[in-house]
């Protein structure tokens, strides 16, 4: 069995892979999401495409071996099920789950993450949003959109929030940028970095580029 370290890197290459839909993730990718230095990343791709997870392309990249893409699967679907669990039934809020689940997805058997799946309903999202694979490894992928990319006037439900640090999980969700609830863009201006947005007969308010990149939905 992998270490936990080597299951984090072949968990964040899979997410950064289908957030990006390119089977080649880059370094710079793999060390942002995991907050390490580009040279600790890249010594541990190294030894992990020496053991068969990962092809490895200097200057490139990497891309998850049928090995590798199998293994990380299974890890996407522990962490994506402990959140749910973790939300639905321990009353968690979803801006604390994603660092528990990290700790929790390396300790849970097989066995009883199948018994959590089924005790569950078998969910297709995560609280976040996220499409949860299967237990074969398939993964729904929505045609989603980024907020910012949307046009004035458009009527857009949320799917999923990309960002999952906690200041920004509690600003979404004060603002209820949450996954299912309807979003109406009244106004786009790109120039002034602002994109003003009404849910419901809630009062309108303003969201900035980078934040609307955060979010994605569709129509």
């Amino acid at each position: 069995m992998p270490s936990s370290t080597v299951e984090n890197y072949l968990k964040n290459i899979l997410i950064v892979s289908l957030e990006t839909k390119s089977s080649v993730v880059s370094m710079g990718k793999i060390a942002q999401g995991l907050s390490v230095t580009p040279g600790t990343a890249t010594t541990m791709i190294k030894n992990m495409a020496a053991d068969g997870w990962i092809s490895y392309f200097p200057r490139k990249g990497v891309r998850l071996t049928r090995k590798g893409r199998k293994f990380a699967m299974s890890m996407l679907r522990r962490h994506r099920l402990l959140e749910t669990f973790l939300v639905e039934t321990l009353g968690l809020d979803w801006s604390e789950i994603h660092v528990e689940a990290e700790e929790l997805e390396h300790a849970i058997s097989e066995k009883v993450l199948e018994k959590l799946d089924e005790f569950l309903g078998r969910p297709r999202t995560d609280p976040h949003g996220h499409p949860i694979p299967t237990k074969g490894g398939h993964i729904y992928r929505a045609n989603s959109k980024t907020l910012f990319l949307c046009k004035a006037g458009m009527k857009v439900r949320i799917d999923s929030i990309i960002d999952q640090e906690s200041d920004f999980l509690r600003f979404a969700r004060s603002k209820k940028l949450i996954p299912g609830n309807e979003v109406t863009i009244l106004s786009h201006e790109k120039e002034a970095d602002a994109i003003i947005l009404q849910i419901g007969s809630d009062n309108p308010f303003s969201l900035g580029s980078r934040s609307s990149e955060k979010i994605l939905v569709s129509l």
